[in-house]
């Protein structure tokens, strides 16, 4: 029989309950055999000398921090009443499981006796994992940038005990940390007042910044123009992407360039956004070994990055590589979109289906050391002649460009590297692929960055929309199951009966109640699911979680989303919304084209009015300052004129048409097939119709500055029949069908603009009982791929 020996009560606190130190005695010993504490406080048989509260918790990043000495908290009520009930400030720290500069915090301070005995003594001390709680880490996020100008993890604040922050910063050495901690106990406790008067002022000025605009401003063409010259001044011509150094992704501005450029035939949009993306594929940003992604560079070139990878960063950058793809079909961005993907399953996907949230920057406590190579380690694992070739390819030299070891990179682009060889793109890219394999398989037996296993469900949301988009496009179908499972799972494990959702899950346990954005997120991957399999399941499921978003999430006064449910005695600074994007598109840009989609969908017109409701409440913001914005201009744009994707919908979502097909008939000329699924019950007039009151279907250029000129259409043969509301003989189209379009080349068109096939459709719908109003269908086809 096991007897449980209690750990040592914390430096300079009261010992726990008995019952509460026996839940916390069972939930370690739960942890198995396995199990290594994380902290240098050990006894002689290696077992923690300390354990508190967060050993508890379904949270990797607060696990981490289950042995320090110190009395930690997680997020929630307990903590702000014992504040209140003994006068103390709140020592609040956000962070997450692989951030670098956590860990050391972690180490240096939270796991120091000396520190922890003062912050146990006169501070109650509360521990949030940002990637469970994004609400409370974009509440005191924003709170510490108004103070500071800046902002960043490990978060540190100390707040009064309602909740409000008088003081924050980020990363503090142990000296300077154990310096603040007795100066603000000193303030405290000699002029508690004047903090007081300082989080009140703080207060007022993150609900003055977070709150959405109260003026509507008109969203137009000239805010998109705005938008992209502002974006146009920051780009990198030479690098690629944003800014300088450090230098993120920016996901959602490369969205919307990539919307822009196909909406109004932008070349310019288009090659910044192919620039970066092939900047970006040449960089140590990109694993060249392992496939995926790191969180951002710090230098202006893309080449050493802080290489934490996270789930988002894949989702939304394969995602990215998959549009370029369709767009140029270049096998570069192809090759990309797989490798993420595929690292992503191979290597961040649990048992069940659910992809994890994470891996650490950090192996054996070191930064890199995982992903970095010397010359001399790859000599050991390949022949002469492809290490010579992988040394050359990779840009690696004895010195290193990283702490004396490479991190792999490609100095020449491989189809100029081809060309240097005198060798075809393709042989190149295999023999860097074998070379790949090669390395992998020996990294693999290097001791790996730790996984944060947990699921997050916006996150795997993203994931089943890149996954989705790829199986679709690449015809893989590997690729969509994985989408489906992932769905599958969402639905089946982290939904309850009611459809509410939860934020995470951990070994199967799932923990905190989801935030709007995951409600946002999924339904977004419904639909994602829904237009690629064509099956009506998941845009019911899609719409039944758009509708609990809006019953707990909504705000009825001031409209658009709050972040977080409204509890009972939520200690929150306040109940934040999210407009303008970060590293993900916020909450309400998804949450906008949500209903838009879903307006197209199902013709449903609550969603129209959820949808004006959402815009107005950002409008004036995104107007003043569209670059913050970029998806949700995105998705207004989407809602206020049209979607820019090759599958459109109208008739209430009963027509549906997309681009099916191509086929190349000789030098110059095209043939396109056009799909239409209509549904059961209801049909188009053909485009020969018997009634001269009825529209018939007729597709058309938009305007005649197309890349092509229609040359001849081949409708289907018509069907003839009666119908109730009408004795005359009608001409239909119904059930599912394609439409060929014979095209040629136009000589006139301007090279200025992308090359494309800007079509317009007209159509009548109806049933047995009524014909809804004439509709235009906008289609613009990407022909840059097309090669003769």
């Amino acid at each position: 029989m096991h007897v449980a020996v209690f750990a040592d009560t914390l430096p300079a606190s009261e010992p726990y309950s008995e019952k509460l130190e026996s839940e916390i005695q069972k939930s370690l010993h739960g942890k198995g055999r396995n199990y290594r504490p994380r902290t240098q406080h050990l006894d002689s048989n290696g077992q923690p000398k300390y354990t508190n509260r967060l050993i508890l918790e379904a949270s990797p990043y607060l696990l981490q921090h289950a042995h320090n000495p110190v009395d930690w908290y997680s997020w929630g009520i307990e903590a702000f009443e014992k504040a209140r009930r003994e006068n103390k400030p709140v020592f609040l720290s956000i962070g997450y499981s692989t951030c670098h500069w956590c860990h050391v915090m972690e180490h240096e301070s939270f796991d120091n006796i000396e520190i922890a005995a003062f912050m146990n003594r006169h501070f109650v001390s509360i521990k949030v994992d940002r990637e469970r709680r994004p609400d409370v880490d974009m509440a005191y996020m924003t709170a510490v940038q108004l103070l500071n100008g800046s902002g960043g993890w490990p978060l540190n604040s100390f707040l009064t005990p309602d909740g409000k922050l008088f003081f924050g910063g980020t990363y503090y050495p142990p000296d300077r940390f154990l310096d603040l901690l007795k100066s603000i106990e000193s303030k405290w406790r000699e002029n508690r007042s004047l903090a007081i008067k300082q989080a009140e002022f703080i207060n007022g000025e993150v609900q003055d910044y977070l709150s959405a605009g109260e003026k509507i401003a008109e969203i137009d063409r000239d805010i998109s123009e705005r938008a992209l010259r502002q974006i146009y001044g920051r780009h990198d011509a030479f690098n690629g992407g944003f800014d300088n150094a450090p230098k993120f992704p920016n996901e959602p501005t490369l969205f919307l360039l990539f919307d822009s450029a196909v909406r109004y035939r932008d070349k310019t949009a288009m090659e910044i956004f192919l620039r970066s993306l092939r900047r970006m594929a040449r960089g140590g940003i990109y694993d060249q070994v392992g496939g995926g992604f790191h969180r951002y560079s710090t230098d202006a070139h893309w080449l050493v990055p802080h290489f934490e990878k996270m789930l988002y960063n894949q989702a939304n950058l394969s995602r990215l590589y998959i549009k370029a793809h369709e767009i140029t079909g270049d096998l570069i961005y192809t090759r990309v979109a797989k490798q993420t993907l595929d690292y992503v399953l191979r290597e961040m996907t649990s048992p069940d289906g659910g992809f994890y949230s994470a891996t650490d920057a950090d192996s054996n406590g070191v930064e890199g050391k995982y992903f970095v190579w010397t010359p001399e380690e790859v000599r050991e694992v390949l022949t002469a002649d492809e290490a010579d070739f992988a040394i050359d390819i990779f840009g690696m030299t004895e010195s290193g460009n990283f702490e004396g070891s490479n991190v792999l990179y490609l100095p020449v682009a491989l189809n100029k590297y081809a060309e240097k060889l005198q060798l075809p793109l393709k042989d190149v890219i295999n023999k860097v692929d074998m070379i790949r394999e090669k390395l992998l398989s020996a990294r693999n037996d290097r001791v790996a960055p730790l996984c944060d296993e947990k699921i997050v469900t916006a996150w795997n949301s993203m994931m089943i929309i890149a996954l989705a988009n790829a199986g679709h496009v690449l015809n893989h179908e590997r690729y969509l199951n994985a989408a489906v499972r992932a769905a599958e799972y969402i639905w089946n494990k982290m939904r309850n009966e009611d459809n509410k959702l939860w934020r995470t899950s951990l070994n199967g346990i799932n923990a905190v109640p989801a935030s709007q954005e995951d409600y946002a997120y999924y339904s977004e991957a419904l639909l994602a699911l829904y237009d690629i399999t064509d099956n009506k399941m998941w845009l019911k499921r899609a719409e039944l979680i758009a509708g609990k978003m809006l019953e707990v999430f909504w705000d009825g006064r001031d409209h658009g989303f709050y972040m977080s449910e409204k509890t009972r005695g939520n200690p929150i600074l306040l109940r934040p919304k999210d407009g303008h994007d970060s590293a993900i598109p916020s909450g309400n840009a998804v949450g906008l084209r949500v209903l838009s989609r879903l307006l197209k969908r199902t013709g449903n017109i609550i969603y129209q009015k959820y949808a004006s409701e959402t815009l107005s409440a950002f409008s004036s913001p995104l107007a003043e300052n569209p670059m913050a914005y970029p998806y949700m201009l995105l998705s207004a744009n989407e809602f206020l004129f049209r979607e820019t994707g090759n599958i459109q919908y109208a008739a209430r979502g009963k027509v549906r048409v997309k681009e099916a097909s191509w086929d190349i008939l000789g030098e110059d000329h095209l043939m396109l097939a056009l799909s239409f699924n209509i549904e059961p019950g209801w049909h188009i007039n053909s485009d020969v119709t018997f009634d001269k009151d009825l529209i018939p279907t007729r597709i058309y250029l938009e305007n005649h500055n197309s890349a092509w000129k229609i040359d001849n259409i081949e409708y289907p043969e018509a069907i003839i029949k009666t119908l109730g509301f009408s004795k005359t003989r009608l001409s239909l189209f119904e059930d599912r069908f394609n439409v060929r379009l014979y095209l040629e080349e136009n000589d006139d068109f301007n090279k200025k603009l992308l090359k494309t096939l800007p079509l317009v459709i007209n159509i009548q719908a109806c049933n047995n009982e009524i014909c809804l109003p004439p509709e235009e269908i906008k289609l613009n086809v990407s022909t840059e791929q097309i090669q003769f």
